[in-house]
């Protein structure tokens, strides 16, 4: 489809070749009952363990693979194509982990890194809440010290991973007059006492992924359970904000293939007046438009990799990947589906889920207005 991509040694290929095997023997035959009913089975996340895919950036010592992002980019990349943005491996592995790994004490270290890597338990991050998305110093969500603890007042929603969580990274004021600065984040264990998980939320696409609404009455953990130090909780999600979003970006590519490459399949096979779809000079221009829109993105993608790996990828270019890499996806799956026709718009097709699920890719990890901003501040 494009040029070689160099970023990626023999090695990474050969892992990409064992993600595409993994997802078609334990993802895809499962997949639309899973769509169906809102979630995966837990079975998918002990599968992902024992084939070594989560948290894989986390060092050996507990548990993961000490390796680069590059895996992790591989693995998001392959699901989108494949059709499968679920389940949240992404979140789990390359949000939640590594704000324990990076910035937490050796006790929660040892106490949560091994069993997400093995996929025992199922990881969230809970920061968005009703008033506040990406205005988090909108977070009406408290943590007040109570002796040698913390009492978490509030509420959340649109957690990904937040139905079938074990473990929510929660976000919470623990100096509220401080705006955005007065935020900690906190390791809470979803079977306390006071912790809720609301209505499993209804969604336009995306559909085996659960999300759902969290809310917290007076739950108790204990100091240790902050995460680094407090009121430290912005500049940490600050720091993460970058690799999110290259993330959706690379989700983006991933899905922008998988509907071009299906949709090559299908004009190929589909007749209209006598011969195929794909001998019509309109359908060759608008595969032709994809197929370059595409190569253009993955260059784009590659390179902001290489800076990310490197430790050097400024936060404007990650907001200028997501971007454009989501409004990418948005044109080519839009074409993508009218080149289908009628069938395009019955979900027993996968364009139609496609074009579904990509929609969310402009709104989460920061709108793409939001974007806008961030890369208007260095012009």
């Amino acid at each position: 489809m494009s040029l070689p991509r160099a970023l990626f040694s023999d090695e990474h290929r050969m892992f990409r070749e064992s993600v595409q095997a993994f997802l078609e023997r334990e993802i895809k035959p499962h997949y639309s009952a899973w769509e169906e009913r809102g979630w995966v089975d837990r079975e998918a996340w002990l599968a992902a363990g024992r084939a070594g895919f989560l948290c894989m950036t986390v060092p050996e010592a507990y548990g993961g693979a000490g390796a680069d992002f590059l895996y992790s980019a591989i693995l998001i990349e392959e699901q989108w194509r494949a059709g499968c943005p679920a389940p949240g491996y992404y979140t789990h592995s390359d949000i939640v982990a590594p704000y324990i790994a990076n910035y937490a004490g050796e006790p929660l270290k040892q106490r949560w890194l091994p069993p997400m890597a093995s996929g025992e338990v199922i990881a969230a991050i809970a920061m968005t809440e009703p008033e506040a998305g990406s205005d988090l110093k909108a977070l009406r969500t408290t943590a007040v010290k109570d002796g040698e603890d913390y009492l978490i007042n509030g509420g959340k929603t649109f957690i990904s991973n937040g139905w079938l969580a074990d473990m929510v990274v929660v976000a919470a004021k623990t100096d509220p007059a401080s705006g955005a600065k007065g935020i900690s984040l906190f390791v809470v264990e979803t079977g306390r006492p006071g912790f809720h998980k609301g209505r499993r939320l209804e969604k336009l696409g995306q559909k085996a992924q659960d999300t759902a609404e969290l809310f917290f009455e007076n739950v108790r953990v204990p100091a240790g359970n902050m995460i680094g130090e407090p009121n430290r909780g912005f500049a940490y999600l600050m720091n993460q904000l970058a690799q999110e979003r290259l993330a959706v970006a690379i989700a983006a590519l991933g899905g922008a293939k998988g509907a071009y490459s299906g949709t090559l399949d299908y004009v190929r096979s589909r007749n209209a007046f006598g011969r195929p779809v794909a001998e019509f000079q309109n359908t060759q221009f608008q595969l032709a438009t994809c197929k370059t829109e595409i190569a253009v993105g993955e260059a784009f993608v590659d390179r902001c990799l290489e800076l990310l790996v490197q430790g050097e990828l400024p936060a404007d270019s990650a907001a200028m990947a997501k971007l454009w890499l989501t409004d990418m996806q948005a044109r080519v799956v839009d074409t993508c589906l009218q080149l289908h026709g009628g069938y395009g718009y019955m979900l027993e097709y996968p364009v139609a889920r496609a074009y579904a699920d990509a929609r969310a890719q402009r709104i989460y990890a920061g709108t793409n207005e939001i974007m806008k901003l961030l890369i208007a501040r260095n012009l």
